[in-house]
């Protein structure tokens, strides 16, 4: 699997945006903030964060996945505002992270800091086929909470 990055125009000089893995079990390439200055975030607020990189896939079977960061999440209350975030294989713009202030306090986000983790992971394209039934299971149609795990 080839994944080539192309860097933005202009990327920052003094900010190294090429995405590395924090450690050789990490799952996750970090992305970093491509900004010049300082970005302040509100409580509630989103703001859209570029990470100076353009990405494609080599096989349209994969796409590249953007996840929150769980130490800004956790500690901070600052996540994805759209969740997760979905790059398809046929896109080539930048990767630019939704960042939503879900705490109390404001949080800044600086150049160079890092914002999210991008997972590659393989996607089916399934043949869709139109039932009158599904199969029947312990739960069949049960909804929230139907499991017993709560």
């Amino acid at each position: 699997m080839i994944l080539k990055i192309k860097l933005t125009e202009p990327a920052l000089p003094e900010i190294d945006v090429l995405p590395q893995k924090a450690t050789s079990g990490s799952a996750g390439y970090d992305l970093v903030a491509n900004i010049s200055n300082e970005c302040l975030i509100r409580p509630g607020e989103i703001k859209l964060i570029p990470s100076g990189i353009c990405a494609e896939v080599e096989n349209s079977r994969f796409a590249i996945f953007i996840y929150a960061r769980s130490g800004l999440a956790s500690k901070h209350g600052i996540a994805l505002a759209n969740g997760v975030g979905v790059i398809d294989s046929d896109y080539r713009g930048e990767i630019k992270c939704p960042m939503i202030n879900l705490s109390s306090e404001e949080y800044t986000i600086t150049p160079g800091m890092r914002i999210a983790q991008m997972v590659i992971l393989g996607v089916e394209d399934p043949v869709i086929e139109v039932c009158d039934m599904l199969g029947v299971t312990t739960r069949s149609d049960g909804g929230f909470g139907s499991s017993g795990v709560i």
